[in-house]
């Protein structure tokens, strides 16, 4: 075998140099392109007038007014999400209903947290939620000690991308909000307002807060994502055993 092939082999991939780099290349310009550079021009005009402008709009009554109801509205959004998703992923993961197959097909697209969720549940199985029950468990028992820790990390993710769209939704908020300025309006809203009343450096200044807070998120996301691989990298390199019930889940009430 020559030395050509074994550095392929060795590089995992059967494609020319070439190929890989204008792939590398094209992947880079998006990002500058749908990423970078959006937020460049958003943080770009949000200065223009200088950082007193910008921080001036945001300290605005109706700007605070429109923080303060977006951070109530993800409050709120959040926890009823995570509740109502986890009971809904935990029934189509774990049982068979009619109508199962048409519940699954819903939520491809709504709701986050059991879109993150349902495919987790189904590959893992109900070997160990059985085995609890079988040692005296009882349902919140097995939830808790068994399914919760090996769904934790989806659970997060899930939580994360339902926090991000809870703040960032438009077109619901827009439609069932009235557009009372100060009082109904969230971050996106007000945008919107400004943006329509020719206040542009206003309007830009508040979008880059909506943009820091994707970023903060982003960097969460990653994080989680992060220590999920950290996890599995270490679990891999485990001995295998059988499932058994943890210690603790003897101890019934």
């Amino acid at each position: 075998m020559n030395t050509r092939v074994i550095r392929t082999a060795q590089a995992g991939t059967t494609e020319p140099t070439w190929v890989r780099r204008v792939l590398i290349g094209l992947a880079l310009g998006f990002v500058f392109l749908f990423l970078l550079l959006p937020l460049a021009a958003v943080f770009t005009e949000a200065l223009r007038k200088g950082l007193p402008a910008a921080l001036d709009a945001l300290h605005e009554p109706d700007a605070w007014s429109a923080i303060r109801l977006t951070l109530i509205t993800a409050g709120v959004a959040v926890p009823l999400n995570l509740v109502f998703d986890v009971g809904a992923a935990w029934c189509v993961a774990k049982y068979e209903f009619k109508g199962k197959a048409f519940l699954t097909t819903v939520f491809v697209t709504f709701p986050f947290i059991a879109r993150e969720l349902i495919p987790l549940m189904q590959a893992q199985g109900t070997d160990e939620e059985q085995a609890a029950i079988v040692l005296g468990a009882t349902g919140w028992q097995t939830f808790w000690h068994v399914t919760l820790p090996n769904i934790k990390w989806g659970l997060v993710y899930g939580v994360i991308l339902c926090n991000a769209r809870a703040m960032g939704e438009f077109g619901a908020v827009s439609v069932v909000s009235g557009h009372i300025r100060g009082q109904t309006n969230t971050l996106p809203l007000h945008v919107e307002i400004l943006y329509n009343e020719y206040q542009s450096v206003a309007a830009f200044a508040v979008a880059s807060l909506l943009a820091l807070l994707a970023l903060f998120t982003l960097l969460i996301k990653s994080g989680v994502e992060w220590q999920f691989e950290r996890d599995q990298k270490a679990a891999a390199e485990l001995p295998p055993e059988r499932p058994t019930a943890r210690p603790e889940l003897l101890k019934t009430n």
